[in-house]
């Protein structure tokens, strides 16, 4: 009976995790950051460019996406390289872009 209870536990502890990844992917713009960014890492300015918003709504959006663990950065040169922080999140983006960019 014990081991059902850490069981439990467990799954509702990947069920949280999992429930705070997908509502940070909710959001049009920020799945299709993450869509650019499992394909490879970008500067801020190629996903200006590939994304047509604003250099400042990118920021906003990047910064926020660095918070919730989405993504993470690296500095090269003068400019910040985003890519996708989990290789899990890897996999299910790509399940997504499989089964509905088509």
């Amino acid at each position: 009976m014990k081991q059902n209870k850490v069981s439990i536990h467990k799954i509702k502890d990947s069920c949280d995790d999992v429930c705070l990844i997908l509502k940070a992917l909710s959001h049009p713009t920020r799945l299709l950051i993450m869509g650019h960014l499992t394909n490879s890492p970008k500067s801020v300015n190629a996903l200006v460019d590939l994304c047509q918003i604003s250099q400042s709504q990118m920021s906003q959006f990047l910064t926020r996406m660095k918070l919730e663990g989405l993504i993470k950065s690296t500095k090269e040169g003068q400019s910040q390289i985003y890519s996708v922080a989990d290789k899990k999140l890897v996999h299910l983006l790509k399940t997504i872009q499989e089964e509905y960019c088509d």
